[in-house]
């Protein structure tokens, strides 16, 4: 495999993961050269972006047209006091700096739409949805089916959490469209509340998700959809078939 070899720093800053049989080297330098689009750098975007940093993704490309605010606080762990009054994508660029200095970061201080999205889904290995806007949702699923670039989406709210992944590369994956339609009606944080924690589950497997995307290993939940119950501690899982009349992924 062609790509980074590795340094005597990197392979210690990486070797738990290099202990692993289903990454080794050979799986870690393919995260070194992945480049990854999270869009939304708050409750969720925050455990994956810094994960992902910390997991050694070459290149972590972040979307947000927010600015920090007090009450973002109390879940959005990529941000601090400090940061109220800044741009999400420049708070949480420093945090994963610091972290892992290694990784590229690219910013997008806006919300991706049009072209724009479309550009920044098809220049990058795995895009994930870590926004709470359904509008933002559906163009973000439209634009990976386009592009055949793996989706890992998920949600938060109360004390539930969701998580699947869409993958057109496979003929077998639904897209997201198969399981929402457009139009209804729509909770968040903001309007409903979420226990902290929660958003750290949910971008925890979606940061897991991802690398197993990356690296191509273990089962990733394509065509099934995780439900996270925090109040009661209960994990199920529904399967997700195709829908062959989606207005999305019918004629890829």
């Amino acid at each position: 495999m062609s790509g980074i070899e590795l340094s005597d720093e990197q392979l210690l800053r990486y070797s738990r993961h290099i202990l692993l049989p289903e990454l080794d080297v050979v799986g870690q330098q393919r995260l070194l050269n992945s480049r990854v689009l999270i869009v939304g750098v708050g409750g969720l975007g925050s455990p994956v972006a810094m994960y992902l940093a910390a997991a050694g993704v070459g290149q972590l490309d972040l979307a947000d047209d927010d600015g920090v605010e007090l009450s973002n606080l109390q879940r959005q762990i990529v941000h601090s006091t400090p940061d109220i009054g800044r741009s999400k994508v420049a708070s949480a660029t420093d945090t994963l700096t610091a972290l892992n200095p290694e990784v590229r970061i690219h910013g997008y201080e806006q919300r991706l739409a049009g072209d724009g999205l479309a550009k920044a889904v098809a220049a990058v290995d795995v895009v994930l949805d870590c926004t709470d806007n359904a509008e933002t949702r559906f163009a973000l699923n439209a634009a990976c089916v386009a592009a055949k670039v793996p989706l890992v989406s998920g949600a938060a709210i109360r004390g539930e959490g969701q998580v699947s992944v869409y993958d057109m590369r496979r003929d077998d994956s639904p897209c997201y469209r198969c399981l929402y339609q457009e139009g209804s009606d729509e909770l968040n944080c903001a309007n409903a509340g979420v226990l902290s924690p929660v958003v750290g589950m949910v971008g925890s497997i979606q940061a897991i998700e991802a690398i197993k995307c990356l690296v191509q290993f273990g089962e990733p939940l394509i065509g099934r959809l995780l439900l996270i119950d925090a109040l009661t501690m209960e994990l199920r899982q529904f399967r997700l078939p195709r829908d062959p009349d989606c207005p999305v992924c019918a004629r890829r």
